[in-house]
């Protein structure tokens, strides 16, 4: 698969994930022609009477495959059976009255408690605005009904981050292995990074965040991970209302990220895998650990983001893969495949492109990983109703993938050949 197919010049997008500084508003584009070149992968329709508008994450609750959890970007979450025949998706929360949907901004973010089943408890991650003032709104909310709806009158705000800008949001949330909440957020937008959040310590964009949702201590609205596996900068004073603060904030769990869009934990080993778009050359997958530095705004990829002055690279963490601008535009995250499908991608990192591509990461017996494209760019897989738009990547309990395209509003699984 050496062939590669160029996007018309001038395109340019309102995913939430797209490289660059811009991000207007409206529908997306029309994606250019979609001629058929994909290896190794077909992607059937999922659920084939649904479609969404804008759809940007897709969740199970934990152990329950009865129901599968879809946000929009607009601000609605509906939820549907987990049934191929599907006809109906009914509204868990229609938050569209506080959410703020521009370019990149909007609900991003939906995460379950792990004993949701028996504290009905979901965070979510929106944008908001505030007077003129645009924020970042991690909160929690609570279902009073196990899980049919989401009451928006729960709402317990967590965390508040002012931005700069629309885009360069992440908004990823989610439960790690070790019972903490994660959150990743973007650098605050700008080109390049102006205000040098993705280094700064002392502020919480353009981080990996890590907190304790099950305690208030002193009345705070969460706690910091403490101990020999703490974050790294606990016990200083939380950074929770405007993301400034004078000290480092003990809510990073790792930094140097420009927009990470889209991450997961590996069911098996643990693993945090961090799809992080890049300004306007490379884009980058991490494995992120805790006081890791990815290196943005001094490194975009492994590579000086300024070339012609140099940088300064101790201390900086390599991605584990990357690629450039002839296979994509605009990163998006995905998971390590433990379904059940007999694959050459069996335990093996898959993720995609805004601008269609999708791949996996092979072991190239040194430490590292290669670029393997199942879908290339601009392409339409065999079951895909054109060129795809990947917004998010969808992993259900039995490990099986699936992806949800922007453009379209549909949910297509992943059914590898190969």
């Amino acid at each position: 698969m050496n062939r590669r197919v160029a996007w018309p010049a001038g395109f340019s997008t309102a995913l939430l994930a797209c490289g660059g500084s811009g991000g207007g508003g409206g529908d997306p584009p029309d994606p250019p022609d979609s001629p058929t070149c994909s290896a190794g992968l077909e992607t059937p329709r999922a659920f084939e009477s649904l479609d969404f508008a804008l759809p940007v994450a897709m969740q199970q609750a934990p152990n329950d495959a009865s129901r599968w959890y879809v946000a929009e970007q607009g601000g609605r979450i509906l939820v549907f059976e987990n049934d191929p025949a599907a006809e109906v998706a009914t509204e868990f929360v229609d938050l569209r009255d506080r959410v703020h949907d521009q370019g990149e901004a909007g609900l991003l973010g939906i995460a379950f408690h792990p004993d949701f089943a028996t504290n009905g408890l979901v965070y979510l991650n929106f944008s908001e605005l505030v007077g003129a003032r645009l924020r970042s709104v991690t909160a929690e909310f609570s279902s009073p009904d196990g899980g049919q709806t989401l009451d928006p009158d729960s709402e317990r705000v967590l965390l508040t981050v002012e931005k700069l800008a629309t885009n360069h949001n992440g908004g990823n949330v989610a439960f790690g292995p070790d019972g903490f909440l994660y959150v990743g957020l973007g650098d605050g937008g700008g080109s390049g990074d102006p205000q040098g959040n993705g280094q700064n310590p002392e502020r919480l964009l353009g981080k990996m965040l890590r907190i304790d949702v099950d305690i208030r201590p002193g009345g705070e609205p969460y706690g910091i991970p403490g101990g020999a596996s703490g974050n790294p900068f606990a016990g200083n004073p939380l950074c929770n209302v405007d993301g400034a603060g004078t000290q480092s904030c003990p809510e990073i769990y790792a930094r140097g990220f420009r927009n990470p869009w889209r991450w997961s934990f590996d069911r098996q080993s643990g693993d945090l895998w961090v799809g992080d778009v890049g300004e306007a050359n490379w884009e980058e997958v991490d494995i992120v650990t805790r006081g890791g530095n990815y290196g943005w705004n001094v490194r975009e990829g492994a590579h000086c983001f300024e070339p012609d002055t140099g940088c300064e690279t101790q201390g900086l963490i390599d991605p584990v893969a990357e690629y450039g601008h002839d296979l994509g535009l605009s990163i998006t995250g995905g998971y390590v495949y433990r379904g059940l499908q007999t694959t050459q991608v069996a335990g093996n990192y898959v993720f995609g492109d805004f601008g269609g591509m999708i791949a996996w990461l092979e072991p190239d017996g040194a430490g590292g990983f290669d670029v393997q494209e199942l879908v290339e760019q601009g392409c339409a897989p065999p079951g895909a109703p054109g060129a795809l738009q990947v917004s998010s990547f969808a992993q259900d309990l039995d490990g099986e993938l699936y992806v949800l395209d922007y453009g379209s509003g549909q949910i297509l699984q992943l059914q590898f050949t190969e």
